[in-house]
């Protein structure tokens, strides 16, 4: 089972480098708190990103892992996991944090005790979901979609097509 999570871990970080690699982004980020990490917060990673507590950079692109787990700027992808995920810019993949709040647009799933998107394209599952607009569904005890869905404020299930 070790071998297989160490693996895995690898092959993705091993995939997103490659993809990354035009960018000029770092392949590896290991934050204590912002700003006691390996590489500034303007920086952006591609890769893993590990945030012992607070780790705050540009975008990430590969797995994003830590108790809060910060983004500024770009397009971040890949799979966000933690207590806390914070993205000022988009978001392409799978948070599965406690907390997940995206200001811009998020294509993909949301996973978490508390969901928002400004605009959501795709599956918020949580006790709470938010979002701005939405093109998808929302599955929770209170499902929110400001514009453009089914009902502005629905329990179990919203949706939006």
């Amino acid at each position: 089972m070790k071998y297989t999570v160490v693996g895995v871990m690898l092959i993705l970080l091993l995939a997103t480098v490659g993809m990354n690699a035009q960018a000029q982004s770092k392949p590896v980020q290991l934050a204590l708190f912002n700003p006691i990490q390996i590489f500034p917060e303007n920086t952006s990673i591609g890769g893993i990103r590990i945030s012992l507590i607070y780790g705050k950079n540009a975008s990430v692109s590969g797995l994003d892992w830590g108790l809060v787990n910060y983004t500024t700027s770009g397009t971040s992808m890949g799979w966000q996991t933690g207590l806390v995920g914070l993205n000022e810019a988009n978001f392409v993949g799978l948070q599965s944090n406690f907390v997940n709040v995206n200001n811009q647009n998020v294509e993909g799933v949301q996973w978490g005790f508390y969901n928002h998107a400004g605009y959501m394209n795709g599956l918020q599952l949580g006790f709470i979901n938010h979002a701005g607009s939405m093109k998808g569904l929302q599955i929770g005890l209170i499902n929110i979609i400001k514009t453009g869905g089914q009902f502005p404020i629905f329990p179990i299930v919203n949706w939006s097509f």
